[in-house]
Protein backbone atom coordinates (compact mmCIF):
# COMPACT_ATOMS: atom_id res chain seq x y z
CA UNK A 1 0.00 0.00 0.00
CA UNK A 2 1.28 3.46 -0.77
CA UNK A 3 1.40 6.29 1.75
CA UNK A 4 -1.95 7.70 0.60
CA UNK A 5 -3.68 4.39 1.26
CA UNK A 6 -5.68 4.43 4.50
CA UNK A 7 -5.33 0.67 5.09
CA UNK A 8 -3.18 0.90 8.22
CA UNK A 9 -5.44 3.57 9.71
CA UNK A 10 -8.60 1.60 8.90
CA UNK A 11 -7.33 -1.66 10.36
CA UNK A 12 -6.27 0.24 13.50
CA UNK A 13 -9.77 1.75 13.77
CA UNK A 14 -11.24 -1.70 13.16
CA UNK A 15 -9.21 -3.30 15.93
CA UNK A 16 -10.51 -0.67 18.32
CA UNK A 17 -14.04 -1.97 17.80
CA UNK A 18 -12.97 -5.25 19.40
CA UNK A 19 -11.54 -3.66 22.52
CA UNK A 20 -13.02 -0.16 22.79
CA UNK A 21 -16.06 0.92 24.71
CA UNK A 22 -19.18 2.93 24.00
CA UNK A 23 -17.31 6.22 23.47
CA UNK A 24 -15.05 4.58 20.88
CA UNK A 25 -18.10 3.32 18.97
CA UNK A 26 -19.76 6.75 19.10
CA UNK A 27 -16.62 8.28 17.57
CA UNK A 28 -16.19 5.72 14.76
CA UNK A 29 -19.65 4.48 13.69
CA UNK A 30 -21.53 6.35 10.95
CA UNK A 31 -24.94 7.92 11.67
CA UNK A 32 -26.49 4.60 10.63
CA UNK A 33 -24.80 1.23 10.37
CA UNK A 34 -25.98 -2.03 8.81
CA UNK A 35 -25.07 -5.05 10.96
CA UNK A 36 -25.14 -8.73 9.99
CA UNK A 37 -24.39 -11.09 12.88
CA UNK A 38 -25.58 -14.69 12.52
CA UNK A 39 -25.24 -15.16 16.29
CA UNK A 40 -27.47 -12.13 16.98
CA UNK A 41 -30.39 -12.45 14.51
CA UNK A 42 -32.58 -10.06 16.52
CA UNK A 43 -29.99 -7.31 16.05
CA UNK A 44 -29.62 -7.76 12.27
CA UNK A 45 -30.35 -4.65 10.21
CA UNK A 46 -29.81 -0.92 10.14
CA UNK A 47 -29.17 0.76 13.48
CA UNK A 48 -28.44 4.27 14.68
CA UNK A 49 -24.96 5.03 15.99
CA UNK A 50 -26.15 5.12 19.63
CA UNK A 51 -27.78 1.68 19.32
CA UNK A 52 -24.56 0.18 17.97
CA UNK A 53 -22.49 1.93 20.64
CA UNK A 54 -24.73 0.56 23.39
CA UNK A 55 -23.51 -2.96 22.52
CA UNK A 56 -20.06 -1.99 23.84
CA UNK A 57 -21.17 -1.09 27.36
CA UNK A 58 -20.05 -4.34 28.93
CA UNK A 59 -16.94 -3.78 31.04
CA UNK A 60 -14.97 -6.72 29.68
CA UNK A 61 -14.46 -6.64 25.93
CA UNK A 62 -12.68 -9.06 23.61
CA UNK A 63 -9.13 -10.12 24.50
CA UNK A 64 -6.12 -11.37 22.56
CA UNK A 65 -7.48 -9.99 19.30
CA UNK A 66 -5.46 -11.04 16.25
CA UNK A 67 -6.35 -10.04 12.72
CA UNK A 68 -4.98 -11.99 9.74
CA UNK A 69 -5.62 -12.39 6.01
CA UNK A 70 -6.29 -8.66 5.78
CA UNK A 71 -7.74 -7.38 2.52
CA UNK A 72 -8.68 -3.84 1.48
CA UNK A 73 -10.78 -2.73 -1.50
CA UNK A 74 -11.27 0.94 -2.41
CA UNK A 75 -14.24 1.14 -4.84
CA UNK A 76 -14.28 4.95 -4.44
CA UNK A 77 -12.12 7.56 -2.73
CA UNK A 78 -14.60 7.85 0.13
CA UNK A 79 -15.41 4.14 0.51
CA UNK A 80 -13.23 1.32 1.88
CA UNK A 81 -14.12 -2.36 2.28
CA UNK A 82 -12.15 -4.47 4.74
CA UNK A 83 -12.09 -8.23 5.03
CA UNK A 84 -10.05 -10.27 7.51
CA UNK A 85 -10.04 -13.25 9.81
CA UNK A 86 -10.18 -12.52 13.52
CA UNK A 87 -9.07 -14.81 16.32
CA UNK A 88 -9.96 -13.56 19.79
CA UNK A 89 -11.25 -14.55 23.18
CA UNK A 90 -14.67 -13.55 24.41
CA UNK A 91 -14.88 -11.90 27.84
CA UNK A 92 -15.47 -15.34 29.42
CA UNK A 93 -12.32 -16.73 27.74
CA UNK A 94 -14.11 -18.72 25.02
CA UNK A 95 -12.12 -18.68 21.76
CA UNK A 96 -13.80 -17.05 18.76
CA UNK A 97 -12.75 -17.13 15.11
CA UNK A 98 -14.63 -15.46 12.29
CA UNK A 99 -14.31 -13.95 8.84
CA UNK A 100 -15.19 -10.27 9.09
CA UNK A 101 -16.38 -7.76 6.52
CA UNK A 102 -16.60 -4.04 7.23
CA UNK A 103 -17.38 -1.05 5.04
CA UNK A 104 -16.20 2.44 5.94
CA UNK A 105 -17.39 5.76 4.52
CA UNK A 106 -15.10 8.78 4.65
CA UNK A 107 -16.84 11.72 6.29
CA UNK A 108 -15.64 15.22 7.11
CA UNK A 109 -14.41 14.04 10.51
CA UNK A 110 -12.80 10.80 9.36
CA UNK A 111 -13.60 7.20 8.44
CA UNK A 112 -16.89 5.85 9.85
CA UNK A 113 -18.14 2.26 9.96
CA UNK A 114 -21.26 1.91 7.77
CA UNK A 115 -21.51 -1.92 7.57
CA UNK A 116 -20.15 -4.75 9.70
CA UNK A 117 -20.62 -8.51 9.30
CA UNK A 118 -19.37 -11.66 11.06
CA UNK A 119 -19.18 -15.17 9.59
CA UNK A 120 -18.11 -17.42 12.49
CA UNK A 121 -15.63 -20.17 11.56
CA UNK A 122 -15.64 -23.56 13.22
Amino acid sequence: MDERDPGDELFEIEKGFWTGGEDYFLAHVDDQCLLAFPTMPDFHGVHARAEVAATARQPNRWREVEMSSKQLLRPADDVAVLSYVVSAKKPDGTPYKAMIGTVYAKRGDGWKMAFHQHSPMD
